[in-house]
């Protein structure tokens, strides 16, 4: 391709057509052959925009999805992430008088997200990018309506999912009374954290879930590990998640040390609110802008 015409294609090209061109045009302006073209497709990254489409369509289908099918999902993701109050209170005890017991102990809060995540559970603070990027791709009334009735009806099931489990762990015994113990201490330091703190705990979390859900699109083959990291840096960064927190603020309401409205009022809520606003208030609104002029 000559300069000229080079530069008359350019001026009318979108990035889609110069990604295009550049997967079948070699650096020397020598084309490629087709099993070089599938080479380069093979090993390029994912662009931002078609991240930012997987969500989308992901989005769209959660916001179809019968209420029955999210309220049970909900629960399900509920009770699924209370296992990571159970694996951080096993390696807490486990490791008890060792110096890095702390730093062991949070990689066991990645083990309700891996489970949550991998089984395509409905968890709240991901429905807040994926759920709003359609929203924010084309406005409208009705889908406001179907974004809030998701965030409603999946915010309320996992809820009874961690109450469910926070109530069985601690009448049945369902581990060991050393676990538990454990279980509840890290649960007692973590309801300490209320209100504006607890708020602004949680905006971190909500970004770096929601930045979890963009990148697993990109993390083929390696999901686990960037679950594992992300969920790690929530829990060792001190950062505050609504649905895990909530695992351990039931634990302690339902202990007898804390009534369920201060815990709702102080610690839930704040964290909510932070979720919110981290996951959909920054990390989604800068995703979208990122791509809007693409479209």
């Amino acid at each position: 391709m000559s300069d000229e015409n080079r530069q008359e294609a350019d001026a009318g090209d979108t990035p889609r057509d110069a990604a295009q061109e550049a997967e079948s045009e070699g650096p020397a302006g020598r084309a490629l052959t087709a099993r070089e073209q599938d080479q380069v497709k093979e090993r390029r990254r994912l662009s931002a925009m078609t991240v930012y489409a997987i969500l989308h369509a992901e989005g769209e289908e959660e916001l179809r999805r019968p209420v029955r099918s999210l309220w049970w999902s909900g629960v399900a993701a509920g009770i699924a992430i209370s296992t990571s109050l159970l694996a951080e209170g096993l390696l807490y005890n486990v490791f008890e008088g060792h110096p890095r017991r702390e730093f062991i102990a949070w990689f066991g809060y990645s083990a309700g997200f891996i489970i949550v995540i991998l089984s395509r559970l409905q968890l709240f603070t991901e429905n807040t990018i994926s759920a709003l990027l359609p929203l924010l791709a084309e406005w409208s009334t009705g889908r406001l309506w179907r974004m809030m009735r998701l965030w409603a009806i999946v915010f309320v099931a996992n809820l009874l999912g961690t109450f469910a489990t926070a109530f069985i762990t601690l009448e049945l015994m369902t581990t060991g009374a050393a676990n538990i113990e454990a279980m509840l201490e890290l649960s007692r330091k973590a309801v300490e954290i209320q209100d504006w703190r607890a708020l602004l705990l949680g905006v971190p979390a909500g970004f770096y879930i929601a930045a979890l859900v963009w990148l697993l699109p990109s993390s083929k083959s390696f999901e686990i590990f960037t679950i594992i990291f992300i969920s790690w840096l929530i829990a060792a960064g001190g950062f505050t998640h609504v649905i895990v927190g909530s695992s351990k603020v039931f634990m302690v309401v339902l202990s007898g040390e804390l009534s369920l409205l201060t815990a709702l009022l102080h610690n839930i809520l704040p964290v909510l609110v932070g979720n919110v606003i981290g996951g959909s208030g920054l990390f989604a609104m800068l995703a979208y802008a990122q791509v809007s002029q693409e479209m």
